[in-house]
């Protein structure tokens, strides 16, 4: 189970009772994009819809639904309980009830009071609101029942399984910071280490390969994955950094290093290895630009985390 889809069925169990907010339409200029939603719990939210006061007032009717719901619920509760009573004083009479079965049937969406239907919310995102995008969004605001539970964390596999691929070859001090900067990205991210004490300690939701030979891991990566390459071994750089610029539906291709071991890498690459220019103009080395001039592997893994990223959504666009 991906981090994803563990952290909506942990919300699930925890709250009994959750109402769904969906992006039903967005036009013009808006923090979200049609399809965009989240869920509201009477005291707790999982997901956004873009924040701001769009997104308070959306909550508040969410939670003014699931008062409803509860509501809803005691009265079946309060019924319940009177039903009982009389098949109870009937059997105590020796007299015979009337009521089949003390069993109530759970609400479908045919028989839900009209204060517990579907609400679709059409907000113009200006001064009305205290919001200048400018744009409009309909939101449809529903209850959640056991289906749509389901059907939320199915499509929470679907959009794990569509999550774009990120190799880290390299768990050192770098790979480590890499791991915790790609963890709040929605991306399935590998860690591949030849040493077992490197993938010690690895943030949840990260994967781990152990292998003797990383290079493998670039020819069973599926189209438009990403490699970054920092491993303790120049030379195992190489290797691997070769291997990935023979994928031309590679989204990315970055080794960590200076501009000398760049070029060392294209010498070897191009007199030894078979490799052409037009291949290794596609490598990113140094990894996360030159514009600053920081080494700390927290700094350099921000830099290449958002460099990867916007890499993987331009080839997947």
């Amino acid at each position: 189970m991906t981090a994803l889809v563990a952290a909506l069925q942990s919300f699930l169990d925890t709250e009994p009772v959750v109402a769904l907010i969906e992006v039903a339409q967005a036009k013009g200029s808006t923090p979200r994009e049609k399809g965009a939603w989240m869920l509201v719990a009477p005291k707790a939210t999982f997901g956004t819809i873009g924040g701001g006061q769009l997104e308070y007032m959306a909550i508040d009717e969410a939670r003014k639904m699931l008062g409803d719901a509860r509501t809803v619920s005691e009265e079946r509760k309060l019924t319940q309980r009177n039903r009982e009573a009389v098949l109870h004083k009937g059997e105590g009479s020796g007299g015979e009830s009337s009521t089949a079965s003390a069993d109530l049937a759970p609400i479908g969406t045919a028989d839900r009071p009209s204060r517990w239907k579907a609400r679709i919310l059409d907000i113009p995102l200006g001064p009305e609101i205290g919001q200048c995008c400018g744009g409009r969004v309909e939101l449809m605001v529903r209850m959640v029942d056991c289906a749509l539970r389901g059907e939320l964390v199915e499509a929470a596999r679907t959009e794990d399984a569509r999550r774009p691929h990120v190799y880290v070859f390299g768990g050192g001090h770098v790979g480590q910071a890499l791991a915790a900067a790609f963890g709040l990205l929605p991306l399935r991210v590998t860690v591949v280490e030849t040493r077992a004490e490197a993938l010690a300690g690895m943030p949840a939701g990260v994967e781990t390969l152990l292998t003797a030979v990383p290079e493998q891991a670039v020819r069973d990566a599926p189209a438009g994955s990403a490699f970054v390459v920092l491993t303790h071994d120049h030379a195992l750089d190489f290797l691997i950094v070769a291997e990935a610029l023979g994928r031309c539906d590679a989204a990315y291709v970055g080794m960590i290093g200076s501009k000398t071991k760049r070029a060392t890498f294209r010498s070897w690459y191009l007199n030894t290895a078979g490799g052409s220019e037009d291949a290794f103009s596609r490598l990113v080395s140094p990894i996360g630009g030159d514009a600053v001039r920081d080494k700390r592997p927290p700094v350099i893994a921000a830099l290449a985390a958002a460099e990867i990223m916007a890499a993987v959504l331009e080839f997947s666009s």
